[in-house]
């Protein structure tokens, strides 16, 4: 007698995991979306010119009548957060920038520093003089609660009593601008009080030379 062969069910699983490890796989390795600039208070990265490419190299092996992209250099950025959230650093090609909760510098609708925030922007002044800064920018933010020329007017005072702290350890030379946005650039959703904390800030910039 002739054996019967008996079929056998699809092995769906091995072969479904299988194109959804190769899904991951393009996902994975899809380029990235092209960088950009800083907006808003931000200031457009100060980046070096990228290295010029012979399009005419052999090594290159382009197909005929294909033309290279015009060169870009991306502005990599690295952040920085403490655990609680009241202190955030970034780092970029171009430049520090450090942002520091309202409630660790000042009092509930104040402009007077309190007794840790000289320490935490005397932290800030050594790190600007580590980069040699030149120039340092100091943007106030507010909330979106009450008037918006209120946040104006609070920004901007605490913007300058971080200066002025800012100044007792940097060299005169040092050229400031000082800014109040009030609740302009958000970082988080005023519509919880975690993200109107985050709003509540103080940010110093200066560029990086190293």
């Amino acid at each position: 007698m002739t054996p019967q062969t008996t079929a056998r069910p699809a092995r769906r699983g091995p072969v479904l995991a299988a194109l959804a490890s190769t899904a991951l796989l393009v996902t994975l390795t899809a380029p990235a979306p092209p960088a950009h600039a800083d907006s808003g208070p931000g200031a457009p990265a100060d980046t070096t010119p990228p290295v010029k490419i012979d399009a005419k190299d052999s090594d290159l092996k382009m197909p005929e009548g294909a033309k290279l992209a015009p060169g870009r250099v991306l502005d990599i950025k690295s952040v920085v957060e403490t655990d609680d959230g009241d202190e955030r650093r970034e780092d970029t090609n171009a430049k520090v920038k450090f942002a520091l909760q309202a409630e660790v510098l000042f009092g509930k609708d104040s402009s007077k520093l309190g007794g840790d925030a000289r320490a935490r922007i005397k932290e800030i002044a050594s790190e600007a003089e580590r980069q040699n800064a030149e120039s340092v920018r100091v943007f106030g933010f507010t909330d979106d609660l009450g008037s918006a020329g209120h946040g104006i007017v609070l920004s901007k005072q605490r913007a300058n009593a971080v200066q002025q702290a800012l100044a007792e350890d940097l060299d005169p030379s040092v050229k400031y601008e000082i800014r109040g946005y009030g609740e302009q650039y958000p970082i988080a959703d005023n519509a919880t009080e975690e993200g109107r904390k985050r709003n509540r800030r103080v940010e110093v910039s200066f560029p990086r030379t190293g």
